[in-house]
């Protein structure tokens, strides 16, 4: 078995085929675009004993888009796990695709390493079992491909009782316990709510101008974290919304929720939906368009770097689509590693967020942070860590408590047939709570919005509103719950974007 090791240097790069006509081959190359891939210092793929072990990974990284891996924001992190993996290996001298022996002691390594090494390398529980999944569906592959048939884990079969079904499973050795869903918090009570989304203005508890801090684009802060909290999009969904696809402000103030239109190309599975938001939140989002946003975008010269693509120039844009690069395109049909691309028509990026002199702005996890360790170091130290994803988790909550009690139902009855709001009133009043969450969240059912609810509400105080009949059996039943339990990895995978 090979004990080849990965070579020092390695670095691990998005793929773009511009300029591929110069690589002295006769054919384009079957890489996906955007793939993020590694290479050795020598830039060699093969040597006298064949593929090297990094041709081996983007290999394997070439067919995540069809092994269940579609997003493009995923990729960088499934093969950063088994570069972090193999660059760890040699500094012991083991290879990726070692003998089984050695590959296990160097996972025992690994484990005390990311557990308790510099503290700039420990993982928490939830990172480390993603990682060794990672690893686990590499290996897998690398086995059937023929590559090897060394796997590092240890797998126990255990039974196990799901929805009242008996059934056997595999169980990896390797991961790390976690705290059960029901005692671990995930969303915000409205004071917490409040005082986080004071703390991205850079204001006091009671409202107030913080004092002895003179910071920067608090108005993007402030205004796209309190849209985040109003209507639930997923991190990747508004961070990659294009200013020009923000609703227009209603003409007069109203109680009833603005629709928010959420294109398929940013979606999760690529399902077009449409969440809300209520009218202040929306007004607050305005104000930083017609403001701080105009002004950092004002004359900018920003291009996007050669790293990520050609530069995609917009001319005559509206709300639905532009010119790019001289061809008509709808702005739903870009994805969004296009529209980090996008150069608007007076300049900057496209991206509703911007920074600095029109750059697009995507480092939302940091910014979250940076918040919860202020408050929790001035004001609360009760106050937990806050990730975009806790923002949809609030909004559920927030959303269902209204739906539930009737709030949006007594508002919509007092909605005239004629008026501008009618149609999401007899929308409203038509459906039952769960259903209206279920489209807001962009749930494939209700059974999968029910419990998602039950993870959450930890009390169950929407017990009774949201549970139905006996449909906790079958196939419907176990896919709702991959669902609903895909919304809480989601946290885990939250890297901030480049």
């Amino acid at each position: 078995m090979s004990r080849r090791v990965a070579s020092s240097g390695m670095k691990q790069e998005f793929y773009s085929s511009s300029g591929w006509e110069t690589w002295g081959l006769e054919f384009k190359p079957v890489v996906p675009e955007g793939m993020s891939l590694i290479f050795d210092e020598d830039l060699l793929f093969e040597d006298d004993c064949g593929l090297r072990p990094s041709a081996i990974v983007n290999r394997w990284a070439c067919e995540l888009p069809t092994s269940k891996v579609p997003s493009d924001n995923s990729w960088p992190s499934y093969v950063r796990a088994v570069r972090e993996w193999m660059e760890f290996g040699e500094e012991y001298g083991v290879g990726l695709l070692d003998g089984r022996d050695r590959l296990k002691a160097l996972l025992s390594a690994y484990s005390v390493h990311r557990a308790r090494g510099p503290l700039e390398a420990r993982f928490k529980a939830s990172t480390w079992n993603q990682h060794m999944a990672i690893l686990g569906k590499f290996y897998a592959w690398a086995i059937n491909i023929g590559y090897t048939t060394a796997l590092p884990f240890t797998y126990d079969h255990a039974t196990g009782l799901f929805e009242s079904q008996m059934g056997e499973m595999k169980v990896n050795q390797a991961h790390r316990r976690r705290a059960k869903e029901h005692v671990t918090i995930k969303y915000l009570e409205d004071d917490f709510a409040d005082l986080f989304l004071k703390g991205l203005a850079r204001l006091e508890p009671d409202g107030s101008e913080e004092r002895g801090y003179r910071g920067r684009e608090m108005a993007r802060n402030a205004a796209v974290g309190r849209f985040l909290f109003a209507s639930g999009p997923r991190k990747q969904e508004f961070t990659y919304l294009l200013a020009c696809e923000v609703p227009a402000l209603p003409k007069r103030r109203t109680e009833i929720p603005t629709l928010v239109p959420l294109p398929w190309g940013i979606t999760k599975g690529g399902k077009f939906r449409n969440t809300w938001a209520d009218y202040d939140s929306l007004a607050e989002l305005h104000n930083y368009l017609a403001f701080e946003r105009a002004t950092a975008v004002a004359g900018s010269t920003w291009m996007p770097p050669a790293s990520w693509g050609e530069p995609l120039i917009v001319t005559e844009a509206d709300a639905r689509g532009g010119r790019v690069n001289g061809i008509r395109m709808q702005w739903e049909d870009l994805g969004p590693g296009e529209r980090r691309r996008l150069v608007a028509p007076g300049g900057g990026s496209m991206l509703l967020s911007v920074c600095g002199p029109g750059r697009p702005f995507t480092a939302w996890n940091s910014v979250f942070e940076r918040a919860s360790d202020r408050i929790r170091e001035r004001y609360e130290p009760r106050f937990p860590h806050v990730h975009p994803h806790r923002g949809r988790h609030t909004f559920a909550m927030q959303t269902m408590a209204k739906l539930a009690s009737g709030y949006y139902a007594r508002l919509a009855q007092k909605i005239q047939p004629g008026d501008t709001d009618a149609a999401l009133a007899l929308y409203l009043t038509s459906h039952e709570p769960l259903l209206v969450l279920r489209d807001l969240l962009g749930h494939s059912s209700a059974l999968t919005t029910e419990k998602y609810l039950k993870r959450l509400d930890t009390t169950r105080i929407f017990g009774d509103v949201h549970t139905g009949g006996d449909r906790s059996a079958g196939p419907l039943a176990r896919a709702a719950e991959r669902e609903a339990a895909a919304e809480f990895g989601d946290e885990d995978d939250e890297g901030d974007g480049i």
